[in-house]
C-alpha cells in the first residue's frame, strides 16, 4: 500500500505531468503540420532542418500572439459592487475579512450583481472588481450598461450590436429580428432607442453631462472639439466604447441622407434626449438643455472620425 508521502508526491507532480503532456501534444501537432521530426537521430537531420526549426518557432510565436489578441479583444472594465443590505439565512462569514457575520437580520450586505457577501463596514474597503454573474443579472433593458457587458463578457451591449447590424444589413444574430420577422425597420430602430432611454445611467452619464453641454455652448469650433474630447474622457470605458460604435453607425446613416432624410441635425434631434438626461430636477432647466443635447449629438456625428 503506498505511503501518504508517496501519494502526496504523486499528487503534487500531477499538474506538472499534465502540463508537460499538453505541451508535448501541442509540439507534436506543430511538428506534424511542418512535416518535420525532432530528435537525436542523425539520419533525420537534413539541409532543411534549420529552416524547419525556424518555421516552427515562428508558427509557435504566431499561435501565442493570436491567443493574446483573442484575450485582449474583450476590455477589462472596472465596476463597483452593487451592495444592498441583506438578511442571511444560517451562519455566514464575510468574504472580505473572513469574520463571522453576527445578528439575526441585516447581518451584512450582498452585491446584487455578483453575489459577494461582506460586512457593511467592509464594503467600503472592497476594491472595484465586481464580476457580474448571469445568475444575478437576468435582464437586458433597464440594466446598468457596464454591468451588462461584464456579465456577458462583451465590448458593448449585445442589443446595440444586434440592432445596428440588423439596421445596416438585415442580418441579425441568434434572436430572430430579421426582415421575415419584422418587416418595418422602425421597429428595430425603436428597440435601439428604447434600450438607451431605459438605461438607469444614461449613455452620456450624469457626471459627464455638464462638460458635454459646455461644449455645445462654446462658439469657437476648435474649443468645441477640445471640450468634447475632455468630456469623452469622463465617460466610463463601456459607455465610451458604446457611444463610439453608435456614432460611427449614425455617421454611416448620414451618407444615405437622400434616401432616408436623416442628416446629422435630424439625428441629433432624435438621439439627443435619448442619450443625454439632465441631472437637474428642475423641469425648465432640463427643457432648456434640449437644444444643447441636439448640438452635442450633431457634433459627435460630424466629428466621429476625429473624436474617437
Amino acid at each position: 500500500m503506498p505511503s501518504k508521502e508517496s501519494w502526496s508526491g504523486r499528487k503534487t507532480n500531477r499538474p506538472a505531468v499534465h502540463k508537460s503532456k499538453r505541451e508535448n501534444r501541442q509540439q507534436d501537432v506543430l511538428i506534424a503540420a511542418l512535416g518535420m521530426k525532432l530528435g537525436s537521430q542523425k539520419s533525420s537531420v537534413t539541409i532543411w532542418q534549420p529552416l524547419k526549426l525556424f518555421a516552427y518557432s515562428q508558427l509557435t510565436s504566431l499561435v501565442r500572439r493570436a491567443t493574446l489578441k483573442e484575450n485582449e479583444q474583450i476590455p477589462k472594465y472596472e465596476k463597483v459592487h452593487n451592495f444592498k443590505v441583506h438578511t442571511f439565512r444560517g451562519p455566514h462569514w464575510c468574504e472580505y475579512c473572513a469574520n463571522f457575520m453576527w445578528g439575526l437580520i441585516a447581518q451584512g450586505v450582498k452585491c446584487a450583481d455578483c453575489g459577494l457577501n461582506v460586512h457593511k463596514q467592509c464594503s467600503k474597503m472592497v476594491p472595484n472588481d465586481c464580476k457580474p454573474d448571469l445568475k444575478h443579472v437576468k435582464k437586458v433593458y433597464s440594466c446598468d450598461l457596464t454591468t451588462l457587458v461584464k456579465a456577458h463578457i462583451t465590448k458593448r451591449p449585445m442589443v446595440v450590436d444586434m440592432c445596428i447590424r440588423e439596421i445596416e444589413s438585415r442580418d441579425g444574430e441568434k434572436a430572430d429580428i430579421s426582415v421575415n420577422m419584422y418587416e418595418d425597420i422602425n421597429i428595430i430602430t425603436g428597440a435601439l432607442k428604447l434600450y438607451f432611454r431605459d438605461l438607469p445611467i444614461p449613455l452620456i452619464t450624469y457626471d459627464a453631462y455638464p462638460k458635454f453641454i459646455d461644449s455645445a455652448k462654446t462658439l469657437d469650433p476648435d474649443e468645441q472639439l477640445e471640450t468634447l474630447h475632455e468630456a469623452l474622457k469622463l465617460l466610463p470605458p463601456a459607455h465610451c466604447e458604446t457611444l463610439r460604435y453608435l456614432m460611427a453607425h449614425l455617421k454611416r446613416v448620414t451618407l444615405h441622407e437622400k434616401e432616408n432624410l436623416m442628416n446629422a441635425e435630424n439625428l441629433g434631434i432624435v438621439f439627443g434626449p435619448t442619450l443625454m438626461r439632465s441631472p437637474e430636477l428642475d423641469a425648465m432647466a432640463a427643457l432648456n438643455d434640449i437644444r444643447y443635447q441636439r448640438l452635442v449629438v450633431e457634433m459627435l456625428i460630424k466629428n466621429e472620425d476625429i473624436l474617437f
